[in-house]
């Protein structure tokens, strides 16, 4: 077996290598001052955009980063702007600064809307480290302590506090929020809550065959329903499914091999096994990129995603159910369950015997790109979580909002992505059939973002932004949930939050035009352009802007 294993490109590292995200690991912080006029929690790129922009507008700021790598999923595998699915044209501010550095980067002259991770984190510290903000790493916040409606300060997980007469929650999880006592939810609105037509629970409409129980008619692992117990339509608390975002390499000389999981468990691919069975069955031919997405990128580098059409990929359906609003060692060990079922999957698909040659062969060609990640066992530092906890804050946008009553008075930017959700869970039909469920996939329109949507109801806290986990509801969201987007929004909420501490004022109150026309001095795309397109849809040939 050692010497299959070497020849496949998979071995054992230490556990500690893989590690995404436990801030146990990490050496308490230094502590610098206990105050400042902003604290953004969350150094992924909404948090480090707020930071900046609330910097540049003469603030003291400290950046608070869980983890001991900045920059979320841009410098964690997601290595695009998502501009292949949105309109280029609602991108400016910080956003677009970040696409135009990384051009200065590759020498190109213009936005580099695909990159590394490497180099995405290296422009992130360049432009944090110019604005002069304290970026303070392996730290979470454990209590937030208010006078009525306003924070007060906030206890990290190192026992110190931070003051500040603004706070910024840019984080994936809304973890600052919640604890301020701010309304949130998480999962999916009922279609009838906010008159959505694509909310709620939603079959694929194509049945899959595969035999979807054990000997003792027990639903296989992956498996988490019958459908005959859900109802189209209806809410529930369960996200899109979480994946990492791997980089890989093909050629020798870039490659190191794929560490082989610690806790393998071959029954969570049972499922698999039987959807190749009876495709082999059929004679249907299986290759790898009918279970995994690869694209090219930079040097050499692919960019590996979980396959929306496949029938099992790196989405952990089921394992992200518990993660929205967990506390932290739950949180640790759903993303330890993630990493040992992307291992195990990998592994499954390179050795097992129920896997055609063909697949194996494919799957021992890889291996993980020895450029990345690479004080982490080359795999990336966080788990892409695609949503999480959302606020319930002054306004709540909805699908009605980011295809319709597109207009906001209070606009602090444009998103333009499509409405994209991944799939939520899988659901037997029968004992041999089942189904993918959850999946969205809408034409995208330009709509502007409005500021109430980062602010709480001012009853509930008078001195906190959240542009992360911002007030939509799930249909909604998955239009906002894009790192390119996500800054823009960082942007506002950041230049907001210097405003708010400058003027001694709640961030509710602000003289939104004014705060407006500030970001327009900053090049940020607040208002829809005289002849630029509106939607973006799929049309002859591919995606086509209108």
């Amino acid at each position: 077996m050692p010497d299959l294993m070497t020849r496949c490109h998979f071995l054992v590292l230490p556990a500690l290598l893989l590690l995404a995200t436990p801030v146990s690991l990490f050496a308490a912080a230094p502590r610098g001052p206990a105050s400042a006029d902003v604290v953004v929690y969350g150094g992924v790129p909404c948090g480090i955009a707020s930071a900046i922009a609330a910097a540049r507008e003469g603030a003291t700021v400290i950046l608070i980063e869980p983890t001991r790598h900045i920059g979320g999923l841009s410098t964690s595998g997601i290595n695009t702007a998502e501009t292949e699915h949105m309109l280029k044209w609602t991108i400016g501010g910080l956003a677009l600064e970040f696409y135009e550095r990384l051009g200065k980067h590759y020498g190109t002259g213009k936005p580099e809307f695909y990159f590394e991770s490497s180099v995405a984190e290296k422009v992130y510290k360049e432009m944090l480290a110019e604005a002069e903000v304290d970026v303070r790493y392996g730290l979470r916040v454990e209590r937030v302590e208010k006078d009525g409606a306003r924070i007060r300060r906030i206890v990290l997980s190192d026992g110190s506090a931070l003051v500040a007469k603004v706070f910024v929650d840019a984080g994936y999880e809304g973890d600052l929020m919640a604890r301020a006592g701010v309304g949130y939810t998480w999962g999916r609105e009922g279609r009838d809550e906010f008159g959505e037509e694509a909310a709620g629970i939603r079959l694929d409409k194509t049945p899959r065959k595969a035999a979807t129980v054990d000997g003792n008619g027990n639903l296989l692992p992956g498996v988490s329903a019958w459908a005959k117990d859900l109802k189209e339509g209806d809410g529930d608390r369960k996200v899109m499914n979480y994946n990492f975002r791997l980089t890989f390499a093909k050629a020798d000389d870039k490659k190191v091999p794929i560490p082989a999981p610690e806790r393998y468990d071959r029954a969570r691919y049972r499922l698999l096994e039987n959807w190749l069975r009876e495709k082999t069955a059929r004679g249907e031919k299986v290759k790898l990129t009918d279970l995994l997405d690869l694209y090219g990128r930079r040097n050499g580098k692919f960019e590996v995603n979980n396959k929306q059409s496949a029938i099992i990929s790196l989405g952990h359906f089921g394992g992200q159910f518990d993660y929205p609003d967990a506390d932290y060692a739950t949180r640790e060990r759903t993303i330890a369950d993630h990493r040992d079922y992307t291992l195990g999957l990998l592994h499954f698909l390179a050795n097992d015997e129920s896997v055609p040659a063909n697949v194996r062969a494919e799957m021992r060609a890889w291996g993980l790109h020895k450029d990345e990640f690479t004080d982490n066992g080359h795999w990336p530092y966080q788990l892409y979580v695609r949503e999480a906890r959302r606020m319930r804050g002054a306004t709540v946008v909805t699908q009605h909002d980011v295809t319709e009553a597109r207009r906001k008075p209070d606009a602090i930017g444009i998103s333009s992505h499509f409405i994209d959700c991944h799939h939520v869970q899988r659901v037997a039909l029968s004992p041999t059939e089942f189904a993918n469920e959850g999946r969205i996939w809408r034409i995208s329109y330009a709509y502007q973002i409005p500021y109430r949507a980062l602010t709480p109801k001012p009853a509930e806290c008078a001195n906190l932004l959240v542009p992360g986990a911002a007030s939509f509801t799930h249909v909604a969201f998955c239009t906002y949930r894009l790192e390119s987007v996500w800054m823009i929004a960082g942007h506002a909420a950041g230049v907001a939050a210097a405003v708010a501490a400058k003027e001694n004022k709640p961030v509710q109150r602000l003289d939104v035009p004014a705060l407006q026309d500030r970001l327009r001095s900053q090049k940020q795309v607040v208002d829809f352009q005289p002849g630029q397109p509106e939607r973006f849809e799929r049309g002859e040939g591919g995606f086509k802007e209108f």
